[in-house]
Protein backbone atom coordinates (compact mmCIF):
# COMPACT_ATOMS: atom_id res chain seq x y z
CA UNK A 1 0.00 0.00 0.00
CA UNK A 2 1.19 3.50 -0.82
CA UNK A 3 1.34 6.04 2.00
CA UNK A 4 -0.27 9.50 1.82
CA UNK A 5 3.26 10.86 1.42
CA UNK A 6 3.64 8.98 -1.87
CA UNK A 7 0.50 10.62 -3.25
CA UNK A 8 1.74 14.01 -2.08
CA UNK A 9 5.05 13.49 -3.85
CA UNK A 10 3.20 12.37 -6.97
CA UNK A 11 1.21 15.61 -6.94
CA UNK A 12 4.44 17.58 -6.50
CA UNK A 13 6.01 15.77 -9.46
CA UNK A 14 2.97 16.63 -11.59
CA UNK A 15 3.07 20.27 -10.50
CA UNK A 16 6.77 20.69 -11.33
CA UNK A 17 6.37 18.96 -14.70
CA UNK A 18 3.41 21.19 -15.52
CA UNK A 19 5.23 24.38 -14.48
CA UNK A 20 8.23 23.47 -16.65
CA UNK A 21 5.98 22.80 -19.66
CA UNK A 22 6.76 19.09 -19.93
CA UNK A 23 3.14 17.99 -20.41
CA UNK A 24 2.48 20.60 -23.08
CA UNK A 25 5.54 19.38 -25.02
CA UNK A 26 4.14 15.85 -25.37
CA UNK A 27 2.96 15.19 -28.98
CA UNK A 28 -0.83 15.18 -28.93
CA UNK A 29 -1.71 13.53 -32.24
CA UNK A 30 -2.02 10.05 -30.72
CA UNK A 31 -3.80 11.12 -27.53
CA UNK A 32 -7.53 10.51 -27.05
CA UNK A 33 -9.75 13.64 -27.01
CA UNK A 34 -10.07 13.69 -23.22
CA UNK A 35 -6.30 13.53 -22.81
CA UNK A 36 -5.80 16.33 -25.35
CA UNK A 37 -8.24 18.50 -23.41
CA UNK A 38 -6.42 17.75 -20.14
CA UNK A 39 -3.11 18.57 -21.82
CA UNK A 40 -4.41 21.98 -22.93
CA UNK A 41 -5.66 22.77 -19.43
CA UNK A 42 -2.41 21.69 -17.78
CA UNK A 43 -0.36 23.68 -20.31
CA UNK A 44 -1.90 26.85 -18.85
CA UNK A 45 0.11 26.20 -15.67
CA UNK A 46 3.46 26.36 -17.50
CA UNK A 47 5.78 29.24 -16.80
CA UNK A 48 5.93 31.73 -19.66
CA UNK A 49 9.67 31.21 -20.11
CA UNK A 50 9.30 27.42 -20.16
CA UNK A 51 6.94 27.55 -23.15
CA UNK A 52 9.75 28.76 -25.41
CA UNK A 53 12.44 26.29 -24.33
CA UNK A 54 13.39 23.13 -26.20
CA UNK A 55 11.39 20.09 -25.11
CA UNK A 56 14.47 18.25 -23.86
CA UNK A 57 15.47 21.33 -21.86
CA UNK A 58 12.10 21.40 -20.16
CA UNK A 59 12.31 17.79 -18.99
CA UNK A 60 15.89 18.09 -17.74
CA UNK A 61 15.09 21.32 -15.88
CA UNK A 62 12.01 19.77 -14.25
CA UNK A 63 13.93 16.72 -13.05
CA UNK A 64 16.72 18.88 -11.66
CA UNK A 65 14.16 21.00 -9.81
CA UNK A 66 12.74 17.89 -8.17
CA UNK A 67 16.08 17.20 -6.49
CA UNK A 68 19.01 14.76 -6.32
CA UNK A 69 16.92 11.60 -5.99
CA UNK A 70 14.99 12.39 -9.15
CA UNK A 71 18.18 13.19 -11.05
CA UNK A 72 19.41 9.72 -10.16
CA UNK A 73 16.03 8.23 -11.18
CA UNK A 74 16.20 10.18 -14.45
CA UNK A 75 19.70 8.94 -15.17
CA UNK A 76 18.58 5.37 -14.59
CA UNK A 77 15.55 5.75 -16.87
CA UNK A 78 17.84 7.20 -19.53
CA UNK A 79 19.37 3.71 -19.70
CA UNK A 80 15.92 2.16 -20.28
CA UNK A 81 14.58 3.43 -23.63
CA UNK A 82 12.52 0.25 -23.76
CA UNK A 83 10.50 1.58 -20.81
CA UNK A 84 10.27 5.35 -21.35
CA UNK A 85 10.76 5.49 -25.12
CA UNK A 86 13.78 6.54 -27.17
CA UNK A 87 12.94 10.27 -27.21
CA UNK A 88 12.43 10.61 -23.45
CA UNK A 89 15.54 8.50 -22.81
CA UNK A 90 17.54 10.84 -25.06
CA UNK A 91 16.14 13.85 -23.17
CA UNK A 92 17.00 12.34 -19.80
CA UNK A 93 20.52 11.55 -20.99
CA UNK A 94 21.08 15.34 -21.11
CA UNK A 95 20.70 15.57 -17.34
CA UNK A 96 23.73 17.19 -15.78
CA UNK A 97 24.56 15.36 -12.57
CA UNK A 98 26.00 18.53 -11.04
CA UNK A 99 24.49 19.56 -7.75
CA UNK A 100 25.25 22.09 -5.07
CA UNK A 101 28.08 20.93 -2.84
CA UNK A 102 27.33 20.21 0.81
CA UNK A 103 29.39 21.72 3.66
CA UNK A 104 32.97 20.69 4.29
CA UNK A 105 32.22 19.84 7.93
CA UNK A 106 29.40 17.48 6.87
CA UNK A 107 31.80 15.61 4.58
CA UNK A 108 34.35 15.28 7.40
CA UNK A 109 31.64 14.00 9.75
CA UNK A 110 30.53 11.38 7.20
CA UNK A 111 34.13 10.18 6.76
CA UNK A 112 34.76 9.94 10.51
CA UNK A 113 31.47 8.13 11.16
CA UNK A 114 32.21 5.66 8.36
CA UNK A 115 35.89 4.96 9.10
CA UNK A 116 36.01 5.56 12.86
CA UNK A 117 39.08 7.82 12.61
CA UNK A 118 39.53 11.55 12.37
CA UNK A 119 40.10 13.17 8.99
CA UNK A 120 43.39 14.58 10.32
CA UNK A 121 44.61 11.06 11.12
CA UNK A 122 43.60 9.78 7.68
CA UNK A 123 44.77 12.62 5.43
CA UNK A 124 47.65 15.08 5.49
CA UNK A 125 45.47 17.52 3.55
CA UNK A 126 41.74 17.46 2.79
CA UNK A 127 40.39 20.08 0.38
CA UNK A 128 37.06 21.82 -0.01
CA UNK A 129 34.66 19.95 -2.36
CA UNK A 130 35.61 20.08 -6.04
CA UNK A 131 32.30 18.87 -7.50
CA UNK A 132 29.06 17.33 -6.30
CA UNK A 133 26.59 14.95 -7.91
CA UNK A 134 23.23 13.55 -6.86
CA UNK A 135 24.67 10.92 -4.53
CA UNK A 136 28.15 12.08 -3.52
CA UNK A 137 30.78 14.77 -3.88
CA UNK A 138 34.54 14.61 -4.51
CA UNK A 139 37.44 16.13 -2.57
CA UNK A 140 41.14 16.26 -3.30
CA UNK A 141 43.38 14.99 -0.50
CA UNK A 142 46.98 14.06 0.32
CA UNK A 143 48.03 10.88 2.12
CA UNK A 144 51.44 9.69 3.28
CA UNK A 145 52.47 6.35 1.81
CA UNK A 146 55.94 4.86 2.36
CA UNK A 147 57.21 8.27 3.39
CA UNK A 148 55.89 9.96 0.23
CA UNK A 149 53.02 12.38 -0.30
CA UNK A 150 50.40 10.87 -2.61
CA UNK A 151 47.41 12.62 -4.16
CA UNK A 152 44.05 10.87 -3.85
CA UNK A 153 40.41 11.53 -4.72
CA UNK A 154 37.93 11.14 -1.89
CA UNK A 155 34.28 10.53 -2.74
CA UNK A 156 31.86 11.17 0.15
CA UNK A 157 28.16 10.27 0.28
CA UNK A 158 25.66 13.13 0.41
CA UNK A 159 24.11 13.42 3.92
CA UNK A 160 20.50 12.23 4.10
CA UNK A 161 20.43 10.99 0.49
CA UNK A 162 19.38 7.47 1.49
CA UNK A 163 16.37 8.72 3.44
CA UNK A 164 15.29 11.06 0.64
CA UNK A 165 15.65 8.35 -1.98
CA UNK A 166 13.63 5.87 0.14
CA UNK A 167 10.79 8.39 0.28
CA UNK A 168 10.98 9.31 -3.42
CA UNK A 169 11.13 5.72 -4.66
CA UNK A 170 7.76 5.11 -3.01
CA UNK A 171 6.23 7.59 -5.46
CA UNK A 172 7.93 5.71 -8.30
CA UNK A 173 6.34 2.46 -7.12
CA UNK A 174 2.96 4.20 -7.09
CA UNK A 175 3.43 5.38 -10.68
CA UNK A 176 4.60 1.96 -11.90
CA UNK A 177 1.67 0.16 -10.22
CA UNK A 178 -0.78 2.60 -11.81
CA UNK A 179 0.95 2.07 -15.15
CA UNK A 180 0.55 -1.71 -14.93
CA UNK A 181 -3.07 -1.38 -13.85
CA UNK A 182 -4.34 1.18 -16.36
CA UNK A 183 -1.96 0.77 -19.34
CA UNK A 184 -2.18 -2.92 -20.15
CA UNK A 185 0.16 -2.68 -23.16
CA UNK A 186 3.02 -1.62 -20.85
CA UNK A 187 2.85 -4.72 -18.66
CA UNK A 188 5.29 -6.44 -21.01
CA UNK A 189 7.86 -3.88 -19.88
CA UNK A 190 7.37 -4.84 -16.20
CA UNK A 191 7.38 -1.29 -14.78
CA UNK A 192 7.17 -2.46 -11.16
CA UNK A 193 10.14 -4.76 -11.72
CA UNK A 194 12.01 -1.89 -13.38
CA UNK A 195 11.35 0.26 -10.30
CA UNK A 196 12.57 -2.56 -8.08
CA UNK A 197 15.75 -2.76 -10.18
CA UNK A 198 16.19 1.00 -9.84
CA UNK A 199 15.81 0.72 -6.07
CA UNK A 200 18.33 -2.10 -5.83
CA UNK A 201 20.95 -0.55 -8.13
CA UNK A 202 20.72 2.81 -6.37
CA UNK A 203 21.06 1.20 -2.94
CA UNK A 204 24.20 -0.50 -4.23
CA UNK A 205 25.47 2.79 -5.64
CA UNK A 206 24.93 4.44 -2.25
CA UNK A 207 27.28 1.93 -0.58
CA UNK A 208 30.66 3.19 -1.72
CA UNK A 209 32.36 -0.03 -0.62
CA UNK A 210 30.59 -1.73 -3.52
CA UNK A 211 31.83 0.87 -5.99
CA UNK A 212 35.33 0.23 -4.66
CA UNK A 213 34.79 -3.50 -5.14
CA UNK A 214 33.67 -2.89 -8.74
CA UNK A 215 36.81 -0.86 -9.42
CA UNK A 216 38.91 -3.64 -7.91
CA UNK A 217 37.18 -6.34 -9.97
CA UNK A 218 37.55 -4.44 -13.24
CA UNK A 219 41.20 -3.71 -12.41
CA UNK A 220 41.81 -7.43 -11.88
CA UNK A 221 40.04 -8.32 -15.13
CA UNK A 222 42.03 -5.80 -17.17
CA UNK A 223 45.49 -6.08 -15.59
CA UNK A 224 46.87 -7.72 -18.76
CA UNK A 225 45.02 -5.41 -21.17
CA UNK A 226 46.82 -2.57 -22.86
CA UNK A 227 45.49 0.96 -23.12
CA UNK A 228 42.76 0.77 -20.45
CA UNK A 229 42.74 0.89 -16.66
CA UNK A 230 40.81 2.13 -13.62
CA UNK A 231 42.03 4.00 -10.52
CA UNK A 232 43.59 2.05 -7.65
CA UNK A 233 41.46 1.85 -4.51
CA UNK A 234 42.80 2.84 -1.10
CA UNK A 235 40.95 0.27 1.01
CA UNK A 236 42.31 1.65 4.30
CA UNK A 237 40.36 4.87 3.70
CA UNK A 238 37.22 3.30 2.19
CA UNK A 239 33.93 2.55 3.94
CA UNK A 240 30.19 2.62 3.35
CA UNK A 241 30.06 6.43 3.06
CA UNK A 242 33.50 7.15 1.60
CA UNK A 243 35.78 5.72 -1.10
CA UNK A 244 39.37 6.88 -1.58
CA UNK A 245 41.17 6.17 -4.82
CA UNK A 246 44.13 7.20 -6.93
CA UNK A 247 44.00 10.79 -8.19
CA UNK A 248 43.92 10.81 -12.00
CA UNK A 249 45.97 13.48 -13.71
CA UNK A 250 44.74 13.33 -17.26
CA UNK A 251 42.77 14.95 -20.05
CA UNK A 252 39.03 14.33 -20.23
CA UNK A 253 37.95 12.59 -23.42
CA UNK A 254 35.47 15.40 -23.96
CA UNK A 255 38.43 17.78 -24.46
CA UNK A 256 39.18 16.93 -28.11
CA UNK A 257 41.36 20.00 -28.59
CA UNK A 258 43.38 19.12 -25.49
CA UNK A 259 43.89 15.53 -26.67
CA UNK A 260 45.06 16.74 -30.07
CA UNK A 261 47.40 19.31 -28.52
CA UNK A 262 48.92 16.60 -26.31
CA UNK A 263 49.66 14.53 -29.42
CA UNK A 264 47.39 11.56 -28.74
CA UNK A 265 46.26 9.35 -31.63
CA UNK A 266 42.47 9.87 -31.58
CA UNK A 267 41.80 6.92 -33.90
CA UNK A 268 43.75 4.65 -31.61
CA UNK A 269 41.91 5.95 -28.55
CA UNK A 270 38.53 5.31 -30.22
CA UNK A 271 39.61 1.77 -31.17
CA UNK A 272 40.88 1.04 -27.65
CA UNK A 273 37.65 2.32 -26.11
CA UNK A 274 35.37 0.13 -28.24
CA UNK A 275 37.55 -2.95 -27.94
CA UNK A 276 37.78 -2.51 -24.17
CA UNK A 277 34.00 -2.39 -23.74
CA UNK A 278 33.50 -5.48 -25.94
CA UNK A 279 36.30 -7.33 -24.15
CA UNK A 280 34.83 -6.57 -20.75
CA UNK A 281 31.37 -7.60 -21.95
CA UNK A 282 32.15 -10.80 -23.86
CA UNK A 283 35.23 -12.06 -22.03
CA UNK A 284 34.44 -11.02 -18.46
CA UNK A 285 30.67 -10.51 -18.44
CA UNK A 286 31.25 -7.37 -16.33
CA UNK A 287 31.35 -3.84 -17.72
CA UNK A 288 31.34 -0.18 -16.70
CA UNK A 289 27.80 0.94 -17.57
CA UNK A 290 28.33 4.70 -17.30
CA UNK A 291 31.22 5.35 -19.72
CA UNK A 292 30.32 8.85 -20.84
CA UNK A 293 32.98 11.44 -21.68
CA UNK A 294 32.94 12.95 -18.19
CA UNK A 295 33.99 9.60 -16.69
CA UNK A 296 36.83 8.93 -19.15
CA UNK A 297 40.35 10.38 -18.98
CA UNK A 298 43.57 9.83 -20.90
CA UNK A 299 46.61 9.71 -18.62
CA UNK A 300 50.21 10.65 -19.41
CA UNK A 301 50.96 7.13 -20.66
CA UNK A 302 48.11 7.32 -23.16
CA UNK A 303 45.89 4.88 -21.23
CA UNK A 304 42.14 5.42 -21.06
CA UNK A 305 41.18 5.64 -17.38
CA UNK A 306 37.52 5.07 -16.46
CA UNK A 307 36.25 6.50 -13.16
CA UNK A 308 32.93 6.55 -11.25
CA UNK A 309 31.79 2.92 -11.32
CA UNK A 310 28.56 3.41 -9.44
CA UNK A 311 26.68 1.76 -12.33
CA UNK A 312 27.93 -1.56 -13.67
CA UNK A 313 26.43 -4.29 -15.84
CA UNK A 314 26.78 -8.05 -15.83
CA UNK A 315 26.05 -10.65 -18.50
CA UNK A 316 25.92 -14.38 -17.88
CA UNK A 317 27.34 -16.91 -20.31
CA UNK A 318 23.94 -17.35 -21.93
CA UNK A 319 23.55 -13.62 -22.57
CA UNK A 320 27.10 -13.31 -23.89
CA UNK A 321 26.54 -16.12 -26.37
CA UNK A 322 23.25 -14.54 -27.39
CA UNK A 323 24.95 -11.20 -28.03
CA UNK A 324 27.87 -12.70 -29.96
CA UNK A 325 25.65 -14.92 -32.09
CA UNK A 326 23.29 -12.15 -33.15
CA UNK A 327 26.26 -9.89 -34.04
CA UNK A 328 27.82 -12.75 -35.99
CA UNK A 329 24.49 -13.51 -37.67
CA UNK A 330 24.13 -9.92 -38.86
CA UNK A 331 27.72 -9.86 -40.12
CA UNK A 332 27.20 -13.09 -42.14
CA UNK A 333 23.59 -12.17 -43.09
CA UNK A 334 22.34 -15.41 -41.50
CA UNK A 335 19.03 -13.95 -40.32
CA UNK A 336 17.46 -17.34 -39.65
CA UNK A 337 20.27 -18.05 -37.19
CA UNK A 338 19.64 -14.72 -35.45
CA UNK A 339 15.96 -15.65 -35.15
CA UNK A 340 16.75 -19.16 -33.91
CA UNK A 341 19.05 -17.76 -31.21
CA UNK A 342 16.17 -15.67 -29.84
CA UNK A 343 13.93 -18.73 -29.65
CA UNK A 344 16.64 -21.00 -28.21
CA UNK A 345 17.33 -18.48 -25.47
CA UNK A 346 13.62 -18.35 -24.65
CA UNK A 347 13.49 -14.58 -25.22
CA UNK A 348 10.71 -14.82 -27.83
CA UNK A 349 7.65 -16.95 -26.91
CA UNK A 350 7.55 -20.25 -28.78
CA UNK A 351 4.05 -19.66 -30.19
CA UNK A 352 5.50 -17.13 -32.65
CA UNK A 353 6.72 -18.25 -36.06
CA UNK A 354 10.53 -18.32 -36.36
CA UNK A 355 10.40 -17.70 -40.12
CA UNK A 356 8.31 -14.56 -39.64
CA UNK A 357 10.72 -13.37 -36.98
CA UNK A 358 13.66 -14.01 -39.33
CA UNK A 359 11.86 -11.89 -41.94
CA UNK A 360 11.64 -9.02 -39.44
CA UNK A 361 15.36 -9.44 -38.64
CA UNK A 362 16.15 -9.27 -42.36
CA UNK A 363 14.37 -5.92 -42.53
CA UNK A 364 16.97 -4.61 -40.07
CA UNK A 365 20.04 -6.30 -41.54
CA UNK A 366 19.69 -5.73 -45.26
CA UNK A 367 19.67 -1.89 -45.17
CA UNK A 368 22.80 -2.01 -43.01
CA UNK A 369 24.71 -4.07 -45.56
CA UNK A 370 24.09 -1.40 -48.15
CA UNK A 371 25.90 1.28 -46.13
CA UNK A 372 29.61 2.13 -45.81
CA UNK A 373 31.11 0.33 -42.81
CA UNK A 374 32.03 3.56 -41.04
CA UNK A 375 28.39 4.67 -40.95
CA UNK A 376 27.02 1.45 -39.45
CA UNK A 377 26.23 1.78 -35.75
CA UNK A 378 26.34 -1.39 -33.67
CA UNK A 379 24.33 0.36 -30.97
CA UNK A 380 21.70 1.45 -33.52
CA UNK A 381 21.49 -2.12 -34.77
CA UNK A 382 20.74 -3.38 -31.27
CA UNK A 383 18.20 -0.57 -30.79
CA UNK A 384 16.35 -1.58 -33.96
CA UNK A 385 16.53 -5.22 -32.90
CA UNK A 386 14.85 -4.49 -29.56
CA UNK A 387 12.16 -2.46 -31.34
CA UNK A 388 11.37 -5.39 -33.65
CA UNK A 389 11.31 -7.90 -30.80
CA UNK A 390 8.55 -5.84 -29.18
CA UNK A 391 6.27 -6.97 -32.04
CA UNK A 392 6.97 -10.56 -31.04
CA UNK A 393 6.34 -10.16 -27.28
CA UNK A 394 10.00 -10.44 -26.29
CA UNK A 395 10.24 -9.90 -22.55
CA UNK A 396 12.41 -7.02 -21.39
CA UNK A 397 16.01 -8.06 -20.67
CA UNK A 398 17.37 -5.28 -18.41
CA UNK A 399 20.98 -6.42 -18.69
CA UNK A 400 20.88 -6.35 -22.51
CA UNK A 401 19.14 -2.96 -22.55
CA UNK A 402 21.80 -1.57 -20.21
CA UNK A 403 24.51 -2.88 -22.53
CA UNK A 404 22.76 -1.38 -25.56
CA UNK A 405 22.57 2.00 -23.83
CA UNK A 406 26.25 1.77 -22.84
CA UNK A 407 27.14 0.97 -26.45
CA UNK A 408 25.22 4.04 -27.63
CA UNK A 409 27.22 6.24 -25.25
CA UNK A 410 30.62 4.66 -25.97
CA UNK A 411 29.99 4.68 -29.71
CA UNK A 412 29.13 8.37 -29.43
CA UNK A 413 32.43 9.05 -27.65
CA UNK A 414 34.34 7.11 -30.34
CA UNK A 415 32.63 9.01 -33.14
CA UNK A 416 33.44 12.28 -31.37
CA UNK A 417 37.11 11.29 -31.57
CA UNK A 418 36.75 10.23 -35.21
CA UNK A 419 33.44 10.89 -37.06
CA UNK A 420 34.31 8.25 -39.69
CA UNK A 421 35.35 5.61 -37.18
CA UNK A 422 34.76 2.05 -38.48
CA UNK A 423 33.06 0.25 -35.60
CA UNK A 424 33.03 -3.16 -37.25
CA UNK A 425 36.71 -3.19 -38.19
CA UNK A 426 37.67 -2.15 -34.64
CA UNK A 427 35.34 -4.75 -33.09
CA UNK A 428 36.35 -7.71 -35.23
CA UNK A 429 39.51 -8.74 -33.30
CA UNK A 430 37.56 -8.99 -30.02
CA UNK A 431 34.25 -10.36 -31.33
CA UNK A 432 35.99 -12.73 -33.76
CA UNK A 433 38.26 -14.16 -31.09
CA UNK A 434 35.38 -14.67 -28.69
CA UNK A 435 33.30 -16.41 -31.36
CA UNK A 436 36.20 -18.71 -32.28
CA UNK A 437 36.81 -19.57 -28.63
CA UNK A 438 33.20 -19.94 -27.52
CA UNK A 439 31.06 -20.82 -30.55
CA UNK A 440 33.36 -23.38 -32.14
CA UNK A 441 34.93 -26.65 -30.94
CA UNK A 442 36.16 -24.97 -27.77
CA UNK A 443 32.52 -24.33 -26.83
CA UNK A 444 31.84 -28.08 -26.73
CA UNK A 445 34.80 -28.61 -24.39
CA UNK A 446 33.68 -25.68 -22.22
CA UNK A 447 30.10 -26.99 -22.06
CA UNK A 448 31.31 -30.47 -21.15
CA UNK A 449 33.51 -29.03 -18.40
CA UNK A 450 30.62 -26.95 -17.02
CA UNK A 451 28.32 -29.97 -17.20
CA UNK A 452 30.84 -32.10 -15.33
CA UNK A 453 31.15 -29.47 -12.60
CA UNK A 454 27.36 -29.32 -12.29
CA UNK A 455 27.14 -33.12 -12.11
CA UNK A 456 29.78 -33.20 -9.37
CA UNK A 457 27.86 -30.60 -7.35
CA UNK A 458 24.69 -32.67 -7.69
CA UNK A 459 26.57 -35.82 -6.65
CA UNK A 460 27.92 -34.05 -3.57
CA UNK A 461 24.38 -32.99 -2.64
CA UNK A 462 22.82 -36.46 -3.14
CA UNK A 463 23.19 -37.56 0.54
CA UNK A 464 21.52 -34.36 1.78
CA UNK A 465 18.77 -34.66 -0.86
CA UNK A 466 18.15 -38.27 0.18
CA UNK A 467 18.03 -37.32 3.86
CA UNK A 468 15.55 -34.52 3.22
CA UNK A 469 13.41 -36.81 1.05
CA UNK A 470 13.36 -39.41 3.82
CA UNK A 471 12.38 -36.82 6.45
CA UNK A 472 9.64 -35.49 4.20
CA UNK A 473 8.32 -39.00 3.58
CA UNK A 474 8.30 -39.72 7.32
CA UNK A 475 6.45 -36.46 8.01
CA UNK A 476 3.82 -37.32 5.40
CA UNK A 477 3.35 -40.78 6.94
CA UNK A 478 3.06 -39.31 10.43
CA UNK A 479 0.51 -36.78 9.22
CA UNK A 480 -1.58 -39.46 7.54
CA UNK A 481 -1.56 -41.61 10.70
CA UNK A 482 -1.85 -38.99 13.48
CA UNK A 483 -3.09 -35.87 11.73
CA UNK A 484 -1.59 -32.39 12.09
CA UNK A 485 0.26 -31.68 15.35
CA UNK A 486 1.68 -28.39 16.59
CA UNK A 487 4.19 -27.66 19.34
CA UNK A 488 2.87 -26.12 22.59
CA UNK A 489 3.76 -22.53 21.72
CA UNK A 490 2.03 -22.71 18.33
CA UNK A 491 -1.07 -24.32 19.80
CA UNK A 492 -1.27 -21.67 22.54
CA UNK A 493 -0.87 -18.81 20.06
CA UNK A 494 -3.60 -20.20 17.82
CA UNK A 495 -5.87 -20.69 20.83
CA UNK A 496 -5.48 -17.07 21.96
CA UNK A 497 -6.11 -15.79 18.46
CA UNK A 498 -9.16 -18.01 18.13
CA UNK A 499 -10.65 -16.57 21.29
CA UNK A 500 -10.43 -13.05 19.88
CA UNK A 501 -12.17 -13.69 16.58
CA UNK A 502 -15.54 -14.73 15.25
CA UNK A 503 -16.27 -18.17 13.86
CA UNK A 504 -15.24 -17.10 10.35
CA UNK A 505 -12.05 -15.65 11.78
CA UNK A 506 -11.25 -18.93 13.55
CA UNK A 507 -11.70 -20.89 10.34
CA UNK A 508 -9.39 -18.49 8.51
CA UNK A 509 -6.71 -18.82 11.18
CA UNK A 510 -6.76 -22.60 10.97
CA UNK A 511 -6.50 -22.51 7.20
CA UNK A 512 -3.52 -20.17 7.43
CA UNK A 513 -1.87 -22.31 10.10
CA UNK A 514 -2.34 -25.46 8.02
CA UNK A 515 -0.88 -23.72 4.98
CA UNK A 516 2.16 -22.61 6.97
CA UNK A 517 2.77 -26.12 8.25
CA UNK A 518 2.46 -27.50 4.73
CA UNK A 519 4.93 -24.93 3.41
CA UNK A 520 7.33 -25.69 6.25
CA UNK A 521 7.20 -29.40 5.41
CA UNK A 522 7.85 -28.62 1.74
CA UNK A 523 10.95 -26.62 2.72
CA UNK A 524 12.39 -29.32 4.96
Amino acid sequence: MSTPGAYFRLVRIGWVLAREGVFSAIPSEHLPPSARLAQKLVSLLARRKARFEERSGRLARAVERLGPSYVKIGQFLATRPDVVGAEIAADLSLLQDRMETFPHHAAKAAIEDSLGRSVEALFVEFSEPLAAASIAQVHHAIVMRDGRRERVAVKVIRPGVRQRFAADIEAMYLVSRMQERFLAYTRRLKPVEVTRTLEQTTKIEMDLRLEAAALSELAENTKEDSGFRVPRVDWERTGRDVVTMEWIDGIKMSDIAGLKAAGYDLDRLAETLIQSLLRHTLRDGFFHADMHQGNLFVDEAGHIVAVDMGIVGRLGKKERRFLAEILYGFITRDYQRVADVHFEAGYVPSHHDAASFAQAIRAIGEPIHGQPAETISMAKLLTLLFEVTELFDMQTRPELVMLQKTMVVVEGVARTLNPRFNMWRASEPVVGKWIRDNLGPKRVVSDLRDGLHAALRVAEAVPEIAARTERFSNDIMAMSEKGLRFDAATAEAIGKAEARHTRSGRVALWVIAAALVYIAWRLV
